[in-house]
């Protein structure tokens, strides 16, 4: 299809010499096809062949770019629970056989349906049940299911004992098993490696425990040396300082929710060329909501309020020096969904000090430059792919405008009024979490 967008008003991702991102009104933007094919003043683009849309002053933005998600759940709020959570057994049990694994796939697909209906139009999964991800991303490549686009993972690599080991992850227990695990996954049919270096919040049994190291630098180096020689990059899980230098000195391409920089650190991610990518999201329930409703303990909600400073620290570390911030959500995690990637928006305003225009700006243009994407995604310009938000309201004066987007749309297929399945408890627990913050 052919479609000329008019009247629209127009964020277009990238950052003036003012590091602002000023509405561009009354713009018209035409697509053939799944590109951009021009960018115009209203009155003045080309019609005849065209299928007219008036977005009647809406405001339209690149789709927004998930750099950190899991399909495994809708980041439903927590259950009590009385004991260790087996979560290998729990996740084993999704694809024990054939029939429940086109279950789980079914499953990963109206999820990812989500994401996109919340106007992501790419994201990154980062660990996940078997090549199930990897399924996914190739059923929406190939038309037959609905979804953003994917770069997967697929299965990530830890060690016994490690974060989600054997659950979305291995347990490779020998620099050896390891290099034949990273084998098998590349065998997959993945488009990133990722590592669980340190422990995260929930698999911490004391306090100031989640960031231990748990693998050891030697499978790092060996990993990452392997992959970059297959033309892989490496994400990885890290928690704790000791973990994002390990990570840094040994090859990983991205810190995945980080921890309080040194200078050593910092001059290790200019050396590696490496970015940081921020997901207050997880840690931020359980850092200020109450155990009533988290379910976390005493120990949890401190590890929560480590692992979340950890991440603020790092990210505005990044930021005075330099060095490239993106932004994920880490959804399937306990109040984490599918749909709510403006929240990482907010948080990043909020702790971080940046202004609504950078953090928009990283949500689109920055993921897409740390994705080495940005010829194609990131931007509303001539000759990239036409993957839109379009919200009723401008969203640099509150995120909460991309709560229900007016439009998406995705490799120039419109997505009119999506509807999203929501998790109203979630979603009042987060609002109040935000009033409150």
């Amino acid at each position: 299809m052919k479609y000329v967008f008019t009247n629209a008003s127009l964020l277009d991702g990238r950052l003036n010499e003012k590091q602002k991102m000023p509405v561009q009104e009354h713009m018209s933007i035409t697509v053939d096809g799944e590109k951009i094919t021009g960018i115009y003043r209203d009155g003045e683009a080309p019609e005849e062949g065209y299928t007219k849309v008036d977005l009647k002053g809406r405001y339209l933005m690149p789709g927004l770019i998930n750099m950190h998600v899991h399909t495994i759940g809708r980041g439903e709020a927590p259950k009590p629970v009385t004991g260790k959570v087996d979560y290998k057994a729990i996740f084993s049990a999704l694809t024990a056989t054939e029939e429940k694994k086109q279950q789980t796939l079914q499953m990963i697909l109206g999820i990812l349906k989500m994401h996109l209906y919340s106007g992501v139009t790419t994201l990154r999964t980062v660990g996940g049940l078997k090549d199930l991800d990897g399924v996914a991303r190739d059923m929406i490549a190939e038309g037959k299911a609905e979804g953003p686009r994917v770069l997967s993972c697929n299965t990530a690599i830890s060690v016994p004992g490690g974060h989600m080991a054997g659950s979305v992850a291995t347990e490779s227990a020998s620099v050896a098993d390891a290099l034949k695990d990273l084998d098998a996954i590349i065998a997959s049919k993945v488009d990133w490696i990722k590592l669980m270096i340190t422990g995260g919040v929930m698999d911490a049994s004391a306090e100031g425990e989640p960031g231990v190291l748990r693998m050891p630098p030697e499978m790092v180096k060996a990993v990452c040396d392997k992959a970059h020689a297959l033309g892989y990059r490496v994400c990885a899980h890290v928690e704790s300082p000791e973990g994002v230098r390990v990570a840094l000195e040994n090859g990983v391409d991205t810190i995945e929710h980080g921890a309080k920089l040194d200078q050593h650190m910092i001059d290790l991610f200019r050396e590696r060329k490496a970015a940081h990518i921020c997901t207050i999201s997880p840690a931020a329930p359980y850092a200020l909501m109450p155990d009533s409703m988290t379910h976390s303990g005493e120990i949890g909600q401190k590890n929560g309020g480590i692992v979340m400073h950890g991440i603020i620290d790092c990210a505005r570390a990044c930021l005075d020096n330099g060095i490239p911030v993106g932004l994920g959500t880490d959804a399937a995690c306990n109040f984490i969904t599918p749909y709510d990637m403006w929240r990482e928006l907010d948080y990043f305003v909020k702790y971080d000090k940046v202004s609504h225009d950078f953090a928009l700006h990283t949500a689109t243009q920055v993921n897409a430059q740390i994705l080495h994407m940005d010829d194609t995604i990131g931007t509303v310009e001539p000759g990239k792919c036409a993957d839109f938000l379009v919200t009723d309201y401008n969203p640099l004066d509150d995120f909460a405008a991309m709560r229900q987007p007016a439009m998406v749309v995705t490799k120039g297929r419109i997505i009119d009024k999506p509807v999203i399945d929501r998790l109203p408890d979630v979603d009042k627990a987060l609002d109040e979490l935000r009033a409150g913050i």
